[in-house]
């Protein structure tokens, strides 16, 4: 008797941490079309990644929408968000899940499990996506209406995979930790059939105006077993499978980060001591942002596709709730609310 009454207060104990305040299940229409679905990954261990949906229009922002939804907490490391038709996949990292949301309602359509460390989705079609992971030296391959896994393409022992974009029918996919190149795979008989060698450890992937692929390296860290250099912007020239300019961030006192690009696709932004811009022809790295961090811990940089405001994610301190502050395309303030914890990804609608 006494061992079934701890687990109950266990039970209640563990669903009361999940939340700050009581949660119902709410939310049955979101009315997306306009808004912004943004994950937070909460703390590494700790299981308190969250869901949030800000709309634009009204400036009124929901928390805890997967928990509200459906009652149960998202888990650990929510890392990216991909939208398919009329579902949107929230890749939670060390939980080794995708799950599947409606975009109106949230309500749960199914989880992709049997992964290992998950961080992006991307689509080759209606019944096939790759899953890049962290830790794993292959790309799983996933059916989006079946929640089923069907296949994985191999890596080679010294690759794992990060971002991915798409050019024709091939893939260039980021090897990221550790690492110095971007992978070439053939989507049509998913297989690795070349690499492109780039500065240390890219990470982010953008497509321009040109068809060119935009890749930002971090450089790595200071400590790291392989070294350490300058964090730096590369032009590849997709076709050819060619390095056709790199730009080099001298000044590191500022870590470089994040990588978007505005809806015609002719400007970069990234972060570097603040939110910088660079024309995709342009023949030299801006030296200075033109919205200043004012103190602000920037963890995240977003632009929306339809007008080209500038989100932008404070995480503070990295343990508690984020601000997050939005801006127009020319940089002024127009709104800030509060998110979960460390926001990672926003998709907007």
């Amino acid at each position: 008797m006494i061992r079934k009454l701890l687990n109950i207060v266990v039970v209640i104990i563990f669903v009361w941490s999940c939340s700050d305040e009581p949660v119902a299940t709410v939310f049955f229409n979101l009315k997306t079309e306009n808004g912004v679905f943004i994950s937070c990954e909460g703390n590494f261990m700790y299981g308190n990644s969250s869901l949030s949906f800000y709309n634009p229009e009204n400036k009124t922002v929901q928390n805890q929408l997967f928990y509200a939804r459906n009652n149960a907490p998202l888990g650990d490391v929510a890392q990216s968000l991909a939208l398919h038709e009329n579902a949107i996949f929230i890749v939670v990292n060390n939980s080794g899940k995708i799950y599947a949301i409606d975009t109106e309602t949230a309500e749960f359509k199914g989880v992709i499990t049997g992964l290992i460390s998950p961080r992006y989705m991307h689509f080759i079609s209606d019944e096939k996506a790759y899953v890049s992971d962290l830790y794993s030296h292959k790309i799983s391959i996933v059916n989006p209406k079946t929640f089923e896994t069907s296949g994985e393409i191999d890596l080679a022992e010294n690759h794992t995979s990060e971002q991915m974009v798409q050019v024709g029918k091939y893939v260039f996919v980021s090897s990221w930790s550790f690492d110095e190149y971007i992978l070439v795979i053939d989507s049509e008989t998913d297989q690795l059939i070349d690499s492109i060698k780039t500065p240390y450890q890219p990470r982010h992937l953008k497509i321009d105006k040109n068809n060119k692929i935009w890749v930002l390296s971090d450089g790595g860290f200071e400590g790291s077993p392989v070294g350490k250099e300058p964090a730096a912007l590369t032009r590849i020239e997709p076709e050819t499978r060619t390095v056709e300019q790199i730009f080099r961030f001298e000044n590191e006192i500022n870590q470089t980060s994040n990588l978007e690009m505005n809806n015609t696709k002719d400007t970069l932004y990234f972060v570097k001591g603040g939110v910088c811009k660079m024309a995709v022809n342009s023949t030299h790295l801006t030296d200075s942002a033109f919205i200043s961090t004012e103190n602000k811990l920037l963890y995240k940089m977003a632009i929306n596709p339809k007008n080209n405001e500038i989100y932008v994610a404070d995480a503070i301190d990295y343990t508690q709730d984020a601000i997050v502050f939005r801006y127009s395309q020319q940089g002024a303030l127009i709104d800030s609310f509060k998110v979960g914890i460390n926001p990672s990804d926003f998709l907007f609608r």
